[in-house]
């Protein structure tokens, strides 16, 4: 299935466009695919995943190489990168460094890989245990999940996210026909487009607020093939860091609502801890790239197992790829692998494939990403909004859509600026009308009665999660309160003396 021409084109298309995008500052592999979502109408379910799975995992070894070369964190998980990746270009180490990354990317990626494949023939196994009442309920922890774990303040993320459902409730009623939200336009009686939404959001939102950046940063890193070759003892060095970051990688992908952004910085932090001289960190450790280098990565393979096997996203992206399944007729959960396995072991032999593209292609080319980092943001700016406005139109000839995509553009820069996080609602659009529809089912089932939920062993040890989820987040917030408690005097007793 993977090899199958038509498939095999798409797959490296994804591929090669996630690593370009990677590359460029503010373009994440959330704006590309929400940008070439339209594509997915005019394609067959199978390629359409292979190149939305090919952009995301291709942008993840992108983004390394602006932040090894250049100190520029294109995109946050590499943020950890250029605290040591940076310092030893600055030492004629760039091309070891680069080395090093994509030994750890393909390293992790594999055995992420291969997690997925010894995993998923238990998930079969129990996926008729599940009906609405344990959909219903994994999709509560879901929700709580993306909202509690998001940067900045909890409440902030549930916020977002039940706009989310606010916005997937808006267009006809799935059970009783009947229009909710719509205001009298009958645009919206078929709700608001993923696309739009998404483009809006990341794409629209991301260019307005970054439009002004005209900084260009130069780079005198000049990386050839031999550079790449880290000789055995830096191999040796690198090698127990990549497979602790590989772990950690593995076991966070399989928690949904952690970004990758927290594993690198775990994965960073867990390699200083034990490390024996942790003064090396910052000036060019290997360890600091290799580690969290190979969490990302494993954490991007692994991060398909709920998504794809229990319809719980782990991030924004995976809840983009959650939509475009929905909208080629596929219904995500515990049943996917026995009902559409052509879907799910094709991703699984082109993450393979992929994986190997990704390291031939990045050695011939990482002078052209050098290069492309040098072109100022103002000129890409106006191709990308014109490619996301023809994308939009496209899809239905819609005019309206193009203003659903303004309008949305206006709200995500509003909460930008207002430094609310944009990715829950993407978590809340796609997960909150399922959790509506199951929710409606198992009380049909139980004639009104809420008891089922606890009733039923799986689904009360999911509310059990989600009730524990709660519960640590409340306690973190009223150990907070009482940090600063603590520290309000002295710093009081301090203005004193400074007056």
């Amino acid at each position: 299935m993977a090899i199958e021409p038509t498939n095999l084109a798409w797959s490296v298309f994804g591929v090669l466009i996630g690593n370009l995008i990677g590359v460029l500052p503010g373009m994440g592999a959330l704006t590309t695919i929400s940008m070439l979502l339209p594509l997915i109408y005019v394609i067959s379910p199978v390629p359409a995943i292979l190149m939305l799975a090919g952009i995301f995992y291709g942008s993840q070894y992108g983004g390394a190489i602006g932040a090894i070369l250049l100190n520029l964190p294109s995109h946050p998980p590499h943020a950890v990168t250029c605290l040591d990746g940076y310092p030893l270009t600055k030492k004629g180490k760039g091309g070891t460094a680069l080395g090093i990354t994509m030994m750890s990317s393909f390293f992790a990626a594999s055995v992420g890989i291969v997690v997925m494949v010894f995993m998923s023939p238990l998930l079969v196994r129990v996926a008729f245990a599940f009906g609405p009442t344990e959909i219903c309920s994994i999709m509560l922890l879901g929700l709580l999940a993306g909202s509690t774990m998001s940067r900045g303040s909890p409440l902030r993320g549930v916020a977002m996210t039940l706009f989310g459902p606010m916005c997937g409730a808006i267009g006809t009623d799935v059970i009783s026909g009947t229009q909710r939200y719509t205001f009298g336009l009958p645009d919206l009686a078929d709700g608001i487009e993923l696309g739009a939404l998404t483009m809006g959001l990341f794409g629209i939102a991301d260019f307005i607020i970054n439009v002004n950046r005209t900084k260009v940063k130069s780079s005198d890193a000049r990386v050839q093939f031999k550079d790449m070759r880290p000789t055995f003892a830096e191999v040796k060095q690198a090698f127990w860091p990549m497979v602790r970051g590989t772990s950690v990688g593995v076991l966070f992908g399989a928690m949904p609502g952690t970004g990758p952004t927290i594993t690198t910085f775990i994965a960073y932090a867990l390699e200083r801890k034990i490390a024996k001289d942790p003064s090396r960190f910052g000036k060019g450790a290997i360890e600091g790239v290799a580690s969290p280098e190979a969490a990302s990565h494993s954490k991007t393979q692994v991060d398909f197992i709920p998504t794809m096997s229990l319809g719980i996203p782990g991030d924004a992206v995976m809840a983009l790829i959650l939509g475009a399944l929905i909208i080629k007729g596929v219904q995500p959960g515990p049943q996917l692998i026995s009902q559409h396995p052509d879907i799910f072991w094709g991703l699984i032999a082109s993450f393979w494939i992929g994986n190997v593209l990704l390291v031939i292609l990045n050695v011939p080319l990482i002078g052209v990403w050098v290069r492309l980092l040098q072109v100022p943001y103002k000129y890409l700016y106006p191709a990308a909004v014109f490619f996301i406005c023809i994308g939009v139109y496209s899809t239905k000839s819609s005019v309206f859509e193009v203003a659903e995509v303004g309008v949305f553009g206006l709200i995500g820069t509003l909460f930008l600026v207002l430094d609310f996080p944009i990715s829950p609602i993407v978590l809340g659009y796609v997960l909150g009308p399922m959790l509506e529809e199951n929710f409606r089912r198992a009380m049909l089932l139980s004639r009104g009665h809420l008891a089922i939920f606890l009733d039923r062993p799986i689904s009360a040890g999911f509310i059990a999660a989600s009730a524990l989820l709660i519960a640590a987040q409340i306690y973190a917030y009223l150990r907070g309160l009482r940090a600063q408690q603590r520290l309000r005097p002295a710093l009081t007793e301090q203005e004193l003396l400074s007056e």
